[in-house]
């Protein structure tokens, strides 16, 4: 029986293909008392378990293929540090000790409180490091169950076809899916942020994921449809659904080849306007693929995820050679590093810095300004690696005068320390801002005239001027880039920043929105950063655009007050 599952796709494209469930190991066991003189002897098993699943990360990191992207080895070392931390590894034998329990029992025990400190988390992107930890704690739950970690099916002829059906994949199984050449892989849970997200743009194949019931729904060697771009999957298609998905599919592949002209192809509109295309990237190895879909430079680097889920923060050093890499691999195109954006979640001590809403807390730059030689090491490395190419630092999160003006006084001081250790670095490095609050946008002259440049976060901007928590999946579907008001900051941002002479760019969703593009165009936005996937379609809009033709048309926009009629009017912008 033919039947529909949606999700959340996060890897465009279609893939036809031939079920392959994934077996994977839920934390619910079994829960029994220890006699005390085995205890010992429980401890030692799970200290087995954890050897064996270090030696079976390490042999996939030794696995890991020629030419393989960069993040491959790096999501492989952090489920290595997350096993090596002693909340996982360490905390489990001291409950084993004190509750004379069973080891998979202390371990779930354990994880289950690891997970709840995520779940209060509402940063969409940490909280989806969560399933870092369930994966690596799943393996140990294997190990301890004698299952060996998962191993894909003998390689054959019919491999390319088939599709991967999970209730979740770590990033170290995908490792071995890149020796495999699946057709697509979908899974249960994830997010469009999540590690397995990342891995599928990276291997430019289709994936879905959020799925839910999928993993329990689909039978093995039953033929499925991967949409990535809707984020459907068709199971058991009948003939004639078939038929026009598999042109579907001949077409985009099609589509694909062709939008690979224009990697070197300036992207200037109709009437020749010139529209600057960057990326954004989270690890140093996304550069390739930006730089193969044709970069004009990296518009955001998301350092954050260096901080993520390590017992301890990168050194200078360490954070130095992650921005020197990219700086030098993009070849004197600009790179745009933004300061790390973590919140209270991210202490050492979180008790301390609880608080009920992390997304309007101590975050970004609040929290930078509170850690001043944690900000300064950063900054440092930073200004190191400016000598190696185009470089400039971005600020998260500005809300006022005083917060700018700190942060400029701080890069200062990590020069003046630069001066003195005699290390070069570029004196002339462009600072920017986000605007990302609305009190920021509204009040955009205490950026201006502070400043080099704008970068508008519509993520959050969204998200803080509708009052709705993107995350949550009963309110999401009131986010809207259309409504009147994020339409008007949106103007009024682009307005004063080219009155007084100072470039801006959008980095959020809406720049790699192709259905947006046109409408940012003629409310006057020259520069966009989105992911790599997305710049060769972007690039396409815009060469086929004259923005005096659609000006008119923005204009009547900003006037629109009804869904319908900005529907209607965004319609006719895109004809």
């Amino acid at each position: 029986m033919s039947f529909t599952i949606h999700g959340i796709g996060v890897s465009g494209g279609i893939a036809i293909g031939r079920a392959h469930l994934v077996s994977h190991t839920r934390l619910e066991v079994a829960h029994y008392e220890i006699p005390p003189e085995q205890i010992t002897e429980e401890i030692a098993r799970f200290d087995l378990a954890i050897r064996t699943v270090r030696e079976e990360l390490g042999q996939l990191r030794g696995a890991v293929p020629a030419g393989a992207p960069a993040e491959f080895a790096a999501f492989i070392d952090l489920h290595l540090m997350i096993l090596d931390d002693s909340t996982l590894s360490g905390v489990p034998r001291e409950i084993i000790e004190n509750e004379r329990c069973n080891a998979e029992w202390a371990l779930q025990t354990q994880t289950d409180e690891l997970l709840q400190q995520f779940d209060a988390i509402e940063d969409a992107y940490l909280r989806e490091r969560r399933a870092d930890v369930i994966q690596v704690a799943e393996r140990v739950m294997k190990a301890l169950s004698g299952q060996p970690g998962y191993v894909p099916p003998a390689a054959g002829d019919s491999e390319e076809n088939l599709v991967l059906v999970a209730h979740d994949l770590s990033p170290a199984d995908v490792v071995l899916f890149k020796q495999h050449q699946f057709a697509s892989f979908v899974t249960d849970l994830g997010g469009a942020t999540s590690h397995t997200a990342i891995v599928a743009r990276s291997l430019n194949i289709p994936c879905i994921v959020a799925l839910h019931h999928a993993r329990q729904m689909v039978r093995e060697n039953e033929i499925v449809i991967v949409d990535g771009s809707e984020g459907v999957l068709i199971v058991d298609p009948d003939p004639q659904v078939l038929a026009e998905y598999q042109l579907r599919q001949r077409e985009f592949g099609l589509e694909r080849q062709k939008l690979k002209r224009l990697r070197d192809t300036p992207a200037r509109t109709l009437d020749g306007i010139d529209v600057e295309l960057h990326a954004n990237i989270e690890l140093p190895g996304d550069v390739a693929l930006a730089r193969e879909n044709g970069a004009a430079g990296i518009g955001l680097f998301r350092t954050e995820f260096l901080f993520l889920n390590r017992p301890e923060l990168p050194d200078e050093d360490e954070q130095f050679e992650a921005y020197r890499q990219v700086v030098q691999d993009m070849e004197g195109r600009p790179v745009t590093i933004r300061t790390y954006d973590l919140g209270a979640d991210k202490q050492i001590d979180d008790s301390a810095r609880a608080s009920p809403n992390p997304a309007l807390g101590l975050r970004a730059i609040r929290l930078c300004l509170t850690e001043p030689k944690r900000f300064i090491t950063q900054l440092r490395a930073m200004l190191r690696a400016s000598t190696y190419g185009r470089m400039q630092i971005l600020i998260p999160m500005l809300m006022n005068a005083n917060e700018v003006d700190q942060a400029l006084l701080l890069i200062e001081q990590a020069k003046r320390s630069l001066d003195d250790d005699g290390i070069a670095y570029d004196r002339s490095v462009p600072v920017g801002g986000m605007v990302e609050i609305p009190a920021a946008a509204l009040a955009l002259g205490l950026l201006t005239k502070r400043l080099d440049f704008l970068s508008v976060g519509t993520n959050d901007l969204i998200q803080y001027m509708l009052a709705i928590d993107r995350t949550d999946d009963t309110v999401a579907h009131l986010y809207d880039p259309l409504h009147p008001a994020i339409l008007t900051v949106l103007a009024h941002v682009f307005d004063t920043a080219a009155k007084s002479k100072i470039p801006v760019a959008i980095c959020g969703e809406m720049a790699g929105d192709l259905e947006l593009t046109r409408l940012l165009l003629a409310l006057g936005l020259r520069r966009f950063s989105m992911h790599s996937a997305h710049l060769l379609d972007v690039k396409q809009r815009v060469l086929k655009t004259s923005v005096e033709d659609i000006r008119p048309i923005g204009r009547r926009m900003l006037r629109a007050t009804e869904p319908a009629k900005l529907k209607s009017l965004l319609e006719k912008i895109n004809h």
